[in-house]
């Protein structure tokens, strides 16, 4: 497998570039991820439930990790593909096709439609998944409130540590800090937890978090990594004040449906990557004007 070191700082999980027509706008790739090398992030996270994945073909999600591939190859921006499907296999088409192209790592949440209904089954599911990349370092994405599967992590880890070799950690996007100290802890802290709820980033940071993935950091890297230089320099004032500037600015856009909302900020931004494909429902220009003011009301950015 290939060398692999956890990851620090802030992943955004990208979304996925739209154009006028709502077909798949690869073009859109390159300036998106100049845009968050600038923000200093460490990685992306590609085609994950901010991408809308669900939402895309195979076809599109082969090509948008392609793509990906192809323009972070050479820079230190570290790249993560998610596989996750209901069909598993396509989960190991996808993993195949991101361990050929040298992906710093693999992610995948649980099948949804047919879910499985234990530890064991769970692990037999991503072991037979990961065994599609086995060059490249696996990380289960646990997303309950989406996924309806909540199985028990920390046991999960348990059972997986030997049946899937190339595991190396959980992207946690699930509220329960109780847990999420016991993984960080589990395997005597073998594993990397990626904390996966940037409106509860501080917790999870003073909890022993150390890379984080999220939606936010699509837009607001800069408030994050302010937060992150707060919390190392002991100043928890500046950064809980940080903090709330993000639960501030993602009331905001859940007010108008996050995923438009949050395209519209960045075309607001000078990144157009189009609208949202249904169920999820574009703005309409009203929304989108007030958005704006709301917007244009917060210092959070």
């Amino acid at each position: 497998m290939r060398a692999h070191t956890p990851f620090v700082g802030l992943v955004p999980a990208v979304l996925t570039p739209f154009d006028a027509g709502g077909a798949l706008n690869l073009s859109a790739v390159e300036p998106q991820a100049e845009r968050l090398a600038r923000d200093g992030v460490a990685g992306v996270f590609v085609g994950g439930t901010t991408g809308e994945f669900s939402s895309l073909t195979q076809g599109e999600r082969l090509a948008l990790a392609d793509r990906w591939a192809a323009v972070v190859k050479g820079s230190p921006t570290r790249l993560v593909v998610h596989v996750g499907a209901n069909s598993l296999a396509d989960a190991k088409q996808l993993a195949a096709q991101a361990d050929a192209l040298g992906a710093d790592a693999i992610s995948a949440v649980a099948p949804s439609y047919f879910k499985p209904k234990s530890v064991d089954v769970l692990v037999q599911w991503c072991a037979e998944l990961a065994a599609a990349a086995p060059n490249t370092p696996f990380y289960f994405y646990d997303i309950p409130v989406l996924t309806g599967v909540a199985l028990p992590m920390v046991d999960f880890l348990d059972q997986a540590a030997e049946r899937v070799p190339t595991l190396r950690g959980v992207k946690f996007t699930n509220p329960d800090l109780m847990t999420f100290q016991r993984l960080l802890r589990a395997g005597g802290g073998r594993f990397d937890v990626l904390f996966g709820m940037d409106e509860q980033l501080l917790t999870a940071v003073v909890l022993g978090a150390q890379g984080a993935v999220g939606s936010g950091y699509n837009f607001a890297a800069p408030l994050y990594n302010r937060l992150l230089a707060a919390a190392r320099a002991n100043d928890f004032a500046t950064a809980r004040a940080e903090q709330y500037r993000g639960v501030e600015l993602v009331a905001v856009l859940m007010r108008y449906g996050y995923l438009a909302a949050a395209k519209e900020l960045l075309r607001l931004r000078g990144l157009d990557l189009g609208s949202v494909r249904l169920p999820h429902v574009p703005l309409t220009p009203e929304q989108a004007a007030s958005l704006r003011r709301d917007l244009e009301s917060l210092s959070a950015l």
